[in-house]
């Protein structure tokens, strides 16, 4: 039996844990490769801010996406689950409302849960949040009609609506002051189609870091440099949710944890499971837990914020359906490894494909379950001037063998790099004798993971929305796709 004495002092431990729980903030960049910034050591991308942050935290070495996609990935995150078991795996399905977000268990823990940008994530899951502040995103979509025939995008948003970020400020100041927070602040900046002189000082073609799977030519070094433009102004936006967070006496108990939703939008690195698709900067900012300029080169995957937040939150009750681990002894031990392998895929993105991939520290296996698809890459990409100053080199004959793989067919069926040695996975491993127990090694891990997660390729494939060489919409594009639901009422698939 407790006394009345007892039971007040277990009343104000409860209260002093509630007000002392960290405020919790997720800035979302939109196609922003691992290392273009300069807390990753690019030399000249003007990212002042994302420095700041990273001085003033942890810098993640070996942070990595469930999958190089927008929509899927950002459903992997809020589900904590891996793309092909949130119902949401392809480009644009929406989560389904069956699905259990983390957000919601912050929301009935107390928290007050806002959005803010970019969201991607369908209709059914927006009760989980207090307040979603939502920018158009119509302009990423090719439109129907004569426009979408051609290829065209409408352009819905000016000026600097187009970062998605203006509303990230004004919803830290409006929130509610008597509970803690968690913010999902989603960008549009640096995701395509760009516009000229958006920022000051814009980028210099002397100063672009080309990859060496893209040409150098100058219609390759402007469109890297409209894409480096558009980093530097959300790293404006970062800055000012610091700045807001400081004014508001807020610094100290308020973890920021910076990532990107997949990588660099050019071709070879968005929609594919190579490092320059799938690792991503990861950031984190909380002065009362974290030391300040440390860095962590332990594995971590996006599907573990999830667990972790609410590990952080000290939500005890997370349920089972949280597939990712919880990385928070990282931000006090940060040598402590937490998993082997990270595990990333690759489903439909305007064009079909089904990839799977596992990597350690130093190695990559992948899996191509659709050898005789090209590794087309996404349409925003493949409109690109890069990916044009591509066709038409390949088309004299100029283009270099390390920059084909966006058009080879049939690709291996297995791939194996040594990203150490081999940072850009530009030599596949798999046929060499010398690294023979190495692929079984990865080969298993993979088989392992795939019966766990139930993971499977389609019985169907889908079509393709646009013609692989030209980018234009098909006749697919003007009719409903399959989703796996409907295959599976419709006994074209398993359940």
């Amino acid at each position: 039996m407790v006394d009345a004495a007892g039971k007040d002092d277990a009343d104000e431990k409860a209260k002093e844990e509630k007000e002392t729980r960290p405020n919790l903030i997720l800035i979302i960049a939109d196609d922003m490769a691992w290392d273009d910034s300069t807390p990753y050591g690019h030399p000249s991308i003007r990212t002042p801010n994302l420095q700041k942050l990273a001085e003033a935290g942890m810098r993640f070495d070996n942070a990595f996406l469930t999958i190089s996609s927008c929509s899927p990935s950002r459903s992997s995150i809020i589900t904590g689950r891996y793309p092909h078991n949130t119902g949401a795996e392809e480009l644009h399905w929406p989560v389904p409302a069956e699905q259990i977000t983390f957000v919601e268990k912050l929301k009935e823990a107390g928290y007050w849960t806002g959005a803010a940008g970019k969201w991607h994530l369908g209709d059914a899951i927006r009760d989980r949040f207090d307040e979603i502040r939502e920018v158009d995103t119509s302009g990423f979509q090719l439109p129907t009609g004569k426009a979408g025939q051609e290829g065209k995008f409408v352009e819905t948003l000016e000026g600097e609506a187009q970062s998605g970020c203006v509303d990230w400020v004004p919803m830290l100041q409006e929130r509610p002051k008597d509970k803690p927070f968690f913010l999902w602040l989603a960008a549009l900046d640096p995701h395509r189609d760009y516009s000229e002189n958006i920022i000051e000082n814009p980028a210099k073609p002397e100063e672009i870091r080309l990859a060496p799977y893209h040409p150098d030519t100058p219609e390759v070094r402007a469109d890297y440099g409209l894409y480096y433009d558009e980093i530097s102004r959300l790293d404006k936006y970062v800055g000012k949710v610091v700045e807001e967070i400081e004014e508001q006496g807020l610094t100290d108990n308020t973890l920021i944890l910076f990532f990107s939703d997949n990588g660099r939008p050019f071709p070879r690195d968005k929609t594919t499971v190579y490092d320059s698709g799938i690792k991503t900067p990861w950031i984190v900012k909380w002065p009362a837990r974290v030391k300040a300029g440390s860095a962590c080169k332990r594995l971590v995957s996006s599907v573990d914020i999830a667990p972790s937040l609410l590990s952080l939150a000290g939500i005890k009750d997370r349920g089972n359906s949280f597939e990712g681990r919880d990385f928070s002894s990282l931000l006090t031990n940060p040598d402590e490894p937490i998993r082997e392998f990270i595990y990333a895929e690759k489903n439909w993105h305007d064009f079909e494909d089904h990839v799977r991939a596992v990597r350690n520290e130093r190695y990559k296996y992948i899996f191509n379950a659709y050898p005789d698809l090209p590794q087309t890459p996404s349409a925003d990409s493949a409109r690109s001037p890069t990916f044009e100053a591509m066709k038409a080199l390949r088309a004299k004959g100029q283009l270099l063998p390390h920059q084909r793989a966006p058009f080879l067919t049939p690709r291996p069926s297995e791939e194996l790099y040594d990203t150490i040695d081999d940072p850009h996975e530009l030599k596949n491993l798999a046929m060499d004798p010398r690294h023979a127990v190495v692929l079984e090694t990865m080969r298993a891990a993979f088989n392992t993971w795939k019966k766990k997660t139930g993971d499977y390729a389609p019985d169907l494939r889908t079509a393709d929305e646009f013609d692989r060489e030209t980018g234009i919409p098909t006749a697919a594009r003007i009719r409903p796709r399959w989703d796996r639901k409907r295959m599976v009422e419709a006994g074209l698939a398993a359940p």
